[in-house]
């Protein structure tokens, strides 16, 4: 059964609204932070199996729409990348960084290693490595296209988004008893502030007005960033280096937020108002990225899992032990062996196997229980935010050749 693009963007609406409902009613759906788009996509995934199994009947969706959905989402990022905040990092940043960078490799090598063990396709593992774990959904779904139709490996999708759920529930049981655990092996402090700003650090005081200009201005330079974006990708097609298409979008995006910020006077301008922008910047984006991921999801091939689900369990088993080892043993020593390492270590799980939410809810609960980290805070999601993409995909188009 072919489901063309219209009808099957109609149903990832109707199944986004069923994983908002069912995570609005299910309490460790919330305190695992699960994506509403994950559930809903599930579900699609579910009914799809169903079908296969019980009557035989396969169902393929068009998945055209979902693919310029991630570049609107990419793009969206690369526009909210603001250069000048990254001096507040300062040194914790390029650390943490650099940490994250060693890990990627650490990462892939061991994905490879065992997916040679197993007698695969060496570069399969790299679906179970910073693909999936690092790189989370979005960049799963990106580069599923190239495996399965360039390398000639058909379950990369449902390998990498299998390896990404595992990954993302991991990450939100293991922050909080590592942190745990540093603080009382190490005598680490709590913070002596009493006064917790964790929400005030990650959302404005007065709410976001959504207006007319400014989200006609946000449409306009979404679409400017997607034909920059192509530009991008197509000079990166002249060398070696393999580039997605989201990549391009995400560079163009950077660069002309940089570009419009030393142009004008606190982001404003007559073309460029970054602040009437920023909520239809933040709408836009979301939708697009709920859509995306609800339609890679919905449209998994389950049963086509079968013949990897011990290779699945043993790799997943052994990153997620490398994780916790290289948290305890290097993330801690390398960020300064104090309460805001420690507290950094409790998102680091989100940076390596979940991802940036995930890493903001197991930091936001240690602060609870401790005191304040503003460090971390700013590092964390920077780290997720900006370079952490960028990196991964270089990474992996040098070794995806």
């Amino acid at each position: 059964m072919q489901v063309d693009a219209f009808l099957g963007v109609t149903l990832a609406i109707l199944l986004l609204f069923g994983g908002k409902g069912l995570i609005a009613r299910v309490g460790w759906l919330r305190r695992y932070s699960i994506p509403e788009a994950l559930v809903g996509g599930v579900l699609g995934a579910l009914v799809v199996c169903a079908l296969h199994y019980g009557a035989d009947i396969t169902v393929a969706f068009d998945q055209s729409t979902r693919d310029v959905l991630l570049l609107y989402f990419f793009a969206a990022i690369g526009l909210n990348s603001d250069l000048r905040t990254l001096a507040a990092g300062g040194r914790s940043f390029l650390v943490l960084t650099a940490l994250a960078v060693v890990f990627i490799l650490l990462q892939n090598a061991t994905g490879m290693g065992l997916a040679s063990a197993f007698g695969m396709d060496p570069r399969a593992g790299l679906m179970v490595g910073s693909i999936s774990l690092t790189g989370g959904v979005g960049t799963t779904v990106a580069w599923s296209g190239h495996f399965s139709e360039h390398l000639g490996i058909g379950n990369a999708q449902e390998l990498g988004l299998a390896a990404n759920t595992i990954g993302l529930i991991a990450a939100c049981m293991i922050g909080g008893p590592l942190a745990a655990f540093l603080m009382r092996r190490h005598h680490v402090r709590p913070s002596g502030e009493t006064e917790l700003e964790v929400g005030v650090l990650h959302r404005d005081e007065a709410r976001a007005h959504l207006d007319y200009h400014g989200a006609l201005l946000a449409v306009f330079w979404l679409n400017c960033t997607l034909m920059l974006g192509h530009g991008i990708t197509q000079l990166a097609a002249l060398s070696p280096l393999k580039l997605p298409s989201f990549v391009g979008c995400l560079l163009a995006g950077i660069v002309l937020r940089a570009a419009a910020d030393l142009l004008t006077t606190n982001g404003r301008g007559r073309l460029w108002n970054f602040p009437s922008m920023q909520p239809g910047l933040a709408l836009i984006s979301d939708i697009c990225l709920g859509l995306f991921l609800t339609l890679a999801l919905m449209g998994l091939r389950l049963w086509e899992l079968e013949p990897v689900l011990v290779f699945i369990t043993v790799a997943m088993l052994v990153q997620i032990t490398l994780t916790v080892a290289y948290v305890l043993l290097v993330v801690f020593r390398a960020m300064g062996r104090d309460y805001e390492a420690t507290v950094v270590c409790a998102g680091f799980g989100g940076i390596a196997l979940g991802s940036t939410a995930t890493a903001v809810a197991n930091m936001t609960a240690v602060t609870r229980e401790f005191g304040a980290a503003r460090q971390a805070f700013i590092v964390v999601p920077l780290v997720c935010g900006f370079s952490i993409d960028l990196v991964n995909a270089i990474v992996i188009g040098w070794l995806a050749r």
